[in-house]
């Protein structure tokens, strides 16, 4: 059954909301019109944007370009029934210049629908824990490409099964360099609870994302982007998700919307008994590269 939302955690949606509000209106309104980490993306007559270029934007996580990542996880083999346990995250990237700086918001939203994890504990589907990262990163390009900031996952589960109904806090840093075709790098967070419910474990969680990308020509790309992730307050022989695999991805436009499109699968070589030994990545990005000003 579904609970209610304390107001607490309606007031943090409240804070996110507020933060990506404010985001998008200071990069709306901001007076540069040169986008950091962009200035390398190339423009046809039409205004079109290079299909190479964007791709390389695209996956760069601290890139000065909106866009908004559907990102479908799935995972084989889940618990007794051996079911599929779906994680849809909506994670909008909302940069913003300051000065020097560069600010990136990153909220990821997940949506979960999870089967059947253990005898006597039936599936569940609704909303996870929030949670937020804030890079903030030079906004003058260089060879290697680094953001810092806060991660904060706030409890806004819909179901108990879904979250941790803790609040957690701590660091997370990116890191990328983009050689030749190659786009290369990590994006890392490890966050520990300091409140919540008494009654429930407490967090300390550790997740990265290694990627390594190669582009082809007409947005063509294979990609290896593995998200490994321990819980350090479980036993070590159900404390890791480590997966091995990869996929291809391609940027193309929907009518005069440029979208990044990649499909991903994955064997886990370690992974809790609950997990099994397979999982797919389907995501789905709108993007929405600035252009450039018309010479007056």
């Amino acid at each position: 059954m579904m609970r209610s939302m304390p107001v607490a955690r309606i007031v943090a949606f409240a804070v996110v909301l507020a933060v990506l509000g404010s985001a998008v209106l200071a990069q709306t309104e901001s007076a540069s019109d040169e986008f950091p980490y962009q200035e390398s993306i190339d423009y046809d007559a039409d205004g079109d944007v290079d299909q190479g270029d964007l791709a390389r934007a695209a996956q760069n996580p601290v890139a000065s370009m909106i866009s908004l990542p559907l990102q479908n996880n799935f995972f084989f083999g889940v618990g007794p029934e051996e079911g599929t346990l779906w994680v849809l995250n909506v994670q909008p990237v909302i940069p913003v210049s300051a000065g020097k700086w560069n600010l990136i918001n990153r909220p990821i939203f997940p949506l979960i629908n999870t089967p059947a994890i253990a005898p006597g504990i039936g599936g569940e589907s609704g909303l996870g824990d929030l949670n937020y990262q804030l890079f903030v990163s030079p906004a003058k390009p260089s060879k290697f490409i680094w953001g810092a900031g806060p991660a904060l996952v706030f409890p806004t589960a819909t179901e108990d099964i879904l979250g941790s109904e803790k609040w957690s806090a701590g660091p997370a840093v990116v890191g990328l360099a983009m050689p030749g075709q190659f786009v290369v790098g990590f994006v890392a967070q490890q966050v520990w609870s300091y409140a919540g419910d008494d009654d429930r474990a407490d967090v300390s969680e550790f997740l990265t994302q290694l990627f390594v990308n190669y582009n082809f020509s007409k947005g063509w790309y294979v990609t290896s982007a593995p998200i490994i992730t321990a819980n350090w307050e479980a036993d070590s022989d159900q404390r890791w998700v480590v997966p091995i695999g990869g996929g291809v991805g391609k940027i193309l436009k929907i009518g005069k919307q440029p979208v990044n499109m990649n499909l991903q699968i994955y064997y886990n070589l370690e992974a809790p008994d609950a997990l099994g030994d397979w999982q797919g990545r389907f995501q789905f990005q709108f993007l929405f590269p600035k252009k450039p000003k018309s010479p007056a």
